[in-house]
């Protein structure tokens, strides 16, 4: 039988943080969840974006325990403020949902001077990771969902252009943050498990799913062709957004996950379907790859995760 929201349990006395949770794939990851009590926080850049999310859930049930923190994670400034402010506002994180992203756009760097798209989609959330290590670690069986993406296939890690300064493409380097994710994963699940912490890291990725990010990378990339081709594909090819949250929302909450599984969409390709466990790239599997990544992210963001 297919697995659906029906099947997650009441979520009363958890908190839950979702970056990018103001629209698409984390607004309905979101939205289920402050409907099962649990207390929700999304973080995202735009604070208008996030009082017309909160307003958006708010809505649907008046009762909700949902509220949004400020996060820029392109800037690691930014994400340590977003995690001093989470400090400040809960003693324990049942679920972080590393869920935010941007895709395959034009090169540029951020203040700290690293590609967008492996700063926005790796770096950021894994200094955020490690910023709220602690209050993971306070909550009796938290859950990390890194969100991943079929992009991943085409990856590999590049430790010689890793921000495209030799050269660059939007869809490389695309692939290569979404491996990054899984490779995170990887390495994130074997310390907890070899420190014995009661952190379980776990990867989803929604197959094909009808949100704004690939309209917004196609306007930015301004190919009229390719808007019209994602309009064609969002709207009779890919699955509605709340369905391609069920894997975010089934890795992070169904029992029956294990530490290092990843959650993606049962049907052909991957690309639409219930939520169950799917196999990652072999790349994907490298624990040389992911011990060099983890070394050269602490580096960049000189963030360092506390696994005592």
């Amino acid at each position: 039988m297919a697995w659906s929201i029906d099947d997650l349990a009441s979520q009363k006395g958890r908190t839950v943080l979702i970056t990018g949770g103001n629209s698409g794939i984390g607004l309905e990851t979101a939205r289920p969840l402050a409907d099962l009590e649990a207390h929700v926080i999304i973080a995202c850049r735009s604070p208008e974006r996030a009082t017309a999310a909160l307003e958006d859930m708010l809505q649907g049930n008046p009762k909700a325990q949902v509220e949004a923190v400020q996060l820029d994670l392109a800037d690691l400034d930014s994400v340590a403020e977003c995690a001093q402010a989470l400090a400040q506002r809960i003693d324990k994180l049942d679920v972080l949902i590393n869920n935010a992203g941007v895709m395959a756009v034009p090169r540029s760097e951020t203040r700290q001077g690293f590609e967008t798209q492996f700063a926005t989609n790796h770096l950021g959330h894994f200094a955020l990771t490690g910023r709220l290590f602690g209050l993971l670690k306070s909550a009796p069986e938290a859950v990390v969902v890194n969100v991943a993406s079929l992009a991943h296939h085409f990856g590999f890690i590049n430790f010689f252009n890793l921000h495209g300064r030799l050269f660059y493409d939007p869809w490389f380097a695309y692939a290569q943050s979404k491996l990054a994710n899984l490779l995170f994963t990887l390495a994130l699940q074997h310390r907890c498990a070899e420190q014995d912490v009661s952190v379980k890291a776990v990867a989803a990725h929604p197959g094909l799913s009808a949100t704004n990010l690939a309209y917004t990378t196609s306007r930015i990339l301004g190919t009229p062709l390719g808007d019209m081709l994602m309009q064609v594909v969002n709207e009779i090819v890919a699955q509605p957004a709340a369905a391609g949250a069920l894997p975010t929302l089934f890795a992070g909450f169904d029992p029956s996950v294990e530490g290092g599984d990843y959650i993606g969409p049962n049907g052909p390709g991957e690309l639409r379907g219930p939520p169950r466990k799917v196999a990652t790239s072999l790349m994907a599997r490298s624990n040389s790859v992911a011990e060099q990544l983890w070394r050269v992210s602490e580096e960049a963001t000189g963030v360092v995760f506390d696994f005592s």
